[in-house]
């Protein structure tokens, strides 16, 4: 397992799981309690790249830049850097005034994967954002199964029909409820395996 360079120098492939898990979810919490999340741009990735930036930037050079190398998770290649600013930035243009837009636009985005790492955490919190801004709503992360939840974005760049029920399924209207968001941070990184820390315990 390749270990990504760091700020802190960590060599070791747990202790630096250990350390981003807890660096960055404290830095989500201080992303709601602030406001801050509110004031980035919805629905472009200029504002998931503020997002990313400010969860990962004690922590990787990269924080907020757009990855400079290929991709893939098993069989599935991400978006090819040549192809990404280009895509990017028709996903910024993409129409999210109803339910069904916004899960759209949320899956291009996850096949664009612009990040070297952190790509699904920083982009739950986006697509949280939209949904928050354009119909009142966000999802209940802590509702979603794991599996359930891996599957279907697996097959979601061929049929998006599984990831928008499992999504809509899990709306809430309790958009300002710190207790929906931590629970949320903690099953979003439960999701890429990170379960070290609960949100709640590290304010």
């Amino acid at each position: 397992m390749t270990i990504l360079e760091n700020k802190f120098g960590i060599t070791d492939s747990v202790q630096l799981a250990n350390i981003e898990e807890r660096v960055s979810k404290t830095k989500a919490l201080e992303l709601f309690e602030s406001g801050l999340l509110d004031s980035f741009e919805v629905g472009t990735f200029n504002g998931l790249a503020h997002i990313h930036r400010y969860l990962f930037e004690e922590i990787y050079d990269f924080a907020g830049k757009v990855r400079t190398v290929n991709i893939s998770k098993g069989n599935f290649r991400f978006a090819p850097v040549i192809y990404l600013d280009t895509a990017l930035a028709n996903i910024s243009k993409m129409p999210q005034s109803t339910f069904d837009e916004i899960i759209e636009k949320y899956v291009e985005m996850n096949i664009a994967h612009p990040f070297r790492e952190g790509n699904g955490r920083s982009t739950r919190l986006w697509l949280d954002a939209i949904l928050k801004k354009e119909i009142k709503k966000v999802i209940d992360w802590s509702s979603i199964n794991k599996e359930d939840y891996l599957m279907a974005m697996e097959r979601s760049p061929v049929k998006d029909i599984e990831i928008k029920l499992l999504l809509k399924n899990a709306l809430t209207d309790k958009i300002n409820d710190r207790g929906v968001y931590m629970k949320g941070i903690d099953a979003s990184y439960s999701y890429e395996g990170y379960n070290a820390y609960k949100t709640a315990s590290l304010k």
